[in-house]
């Protein structure tokens, strides 16, 4: 049997091309035979037709044909963020130059855990890296998985720099992932603040932190996951600054505003925090996963030193060779920072920005559409790209029967919010390209599967 090509090397492009050519027609034909932003059938449909496609998944003798069958029955059972009614998430399409920056990452396949397997990838990384944390007024930043990592890091550098105890105190629109890292660190309960308005208020901010012992790290949030809303962050900075609080910024989805010279202004007070997570697999549309965590003191980072013979010895450092280990508490690292970079570097700040304002405008536009419909009801103007709506005087049984019926029949994606003790539907839009009859669209399909 002969060895199956490679990737990379010299040959590799050569023995790439003709798979390429496989895979864009699957994609091609994938998405066609969807002919949606889903699969219809719901979740047993599509299990079917995936285990009809897939067949024996460890046969004996190998299938030719497996990459066109499975990436065409991938495709054909996919939600696609590129769809324009496909908006129930945080889940934004990827931009053609990221995605193809991200072949190049796979077929080089540098591991950041040490510089000899990615000298040029590590030296990128530190360029954009900083670059980035500039833009939140910090020093220094490292590349995460996403907003749930960014987290987790934040509490374990705060914990480390209180020396080994600490209490988190955030708001209750916080995300599940800040509690969770408080339980995976071993921290205490978190004090959880009321956000009536569904933001933090700084009141009780101010009497929590009086109230229970220290040290402090407050959690604040610059786009919420349900609403996209930005908790007042100058407020919170200066109660977190009159107790000697940490804070911590979680603006995973709000931080793609700093793009935007209109939007960025919604983002004063980012400055003041101490870490701050952010995503650009959501307003930088990146293939994911591309998250950051920017750290103002880099005296936190040495939390995460750590010392493998193999990797970082002291011999090869004192010569001159980066330490990479403690830049992530993980060790085999993908270079996920090429896909960024060549996105920053493609389109500027000017064309990242237009793309922030293109979004909020259309949520601007969809709130407008909700606004002007005697059958709907708007919760509140969006802040980012994130509109809450409902048909007027349904229960909160039917809003999610719709959504249910939207996504099992395939036609579209809706998200789904609990605000002033009643569910609503949840339009995230991250599409730039989506257009005015696409929100008009939606809307009708939501208004044709309401119960009269």
């Amino acid at each position: 049997m002969s060895t199956p090509p490679l990737a990379s090397g010299p040959h590799g492009p050569d023995a790439l091309r003709p798979l390429l050519d496989t895979v864009l027609h699957a994609l091609h034909a994938g998405t066609a035979a969807r002919g949606g932003p889903l699969p219809a059938g719901g979740p047993d449909a599509v299990t079917a037709r995936v285990r009809d496609a897939a067949g024996d998944v460890l046969p004996d003798t190998g299938d030719p044909d497996a990459l066109r069958t499975l990436v065409t029955a991938l495709t054909e059972g996919a939600a696609d963020p590129a769809h324009p009614l496909c908006a129930a998430h945080l889940h934004g399409p990827p931009l053609a130059v990221a995605t193809a920056a991200d072949l190049a990452a796979s077929v080089l396949n540098p591991s950041l855990d040490s510089w000899d397997q990615a000298p040029a990838a590590s030296a990128l990384e530190t360029l954009v890296t900083h670059a980035l944390a500039r833009e939140t007024g910090a020093a220094d930043a490292l590349v995460t998985t996403g907003g749930t990592e960014s987290n987790q890091l934040a509490l374990l550098l705060a914990r480390e720099a209180a020396g080994g105890t600490l209490r988190l105190v955030h708001g209750a629109n916080a995300h599940h992932s800040l509690p969770r890292a408080a339980w995976l660190l071993g921290l205490p309960a978190p004090v959880v603040v009321p956000a009536p308005t569904g933001t933090l208020d700084p009141a009780a901010l101010d009497e929590a932190l009086d109230q229970v012992p220290g040290p402090h790290l407050v959690a604040a949030t610059a786009g919420t996951t349900d609403a996209g809303l930005i908790d007042p962050l100058p407020e919170i900075a200066d109660r977190c600054a009159a107790h000697g609080a940490r804070l911590h910024i979680d603006a995973a989805y709000g931080a793609g505003l700093l793009f935007s010279d209109r939007h960025r202004p919604k983002l004063t007070g980012l400055d003041a925090a101490h870490t701050v997570a952010l995503d650009l697999h959501k307003l930088g549309w990146q293939p994911i996963a591309a998250g950051l965590l920017t750290v103002k003191n880099p005296d936190d980072l040495t939390a995460l030193d750590q010392r493998a013979d193999y990797l970082n010895a002291h011999d090869d450092t004192e010569a001159g060779l980066p330490d990479l280990l403690g830049r992530s508490p993980r060790t085999s690292r993908r270079p996920d920072i090429l896909k960024i970079a060549v996105t920053l570097k493609t389109l500027g700040r000017d064309g990242l920005g237009a793309l922030v304002d293109r979004v909020c405008d259309l949520a601007q536009q969809f709130a407008d559409l909700v606004t002007g419909h005697p059958g709907f009801e708007l919760h509140a103007p969006p802040t980012i790209s994130t509109v809450l709506f409902r048909p007027t005087d349904a229960t909160d049984h039917t809003v999610a029967t719709i959504r249910r019926t939207l996504l099992t029949t395939g036609r579209a994606a809706l998200g789904r919010a609990r605000a002033d003790g009643r569910l609503w539907l949840k339009a995230t839009l991250l599409n730039p390209r989506t257009r005015p009859d696409d929100l008009a669209d939606l809307l009708h399909l939501v208004e044709g599967n309401t119960p009269r």
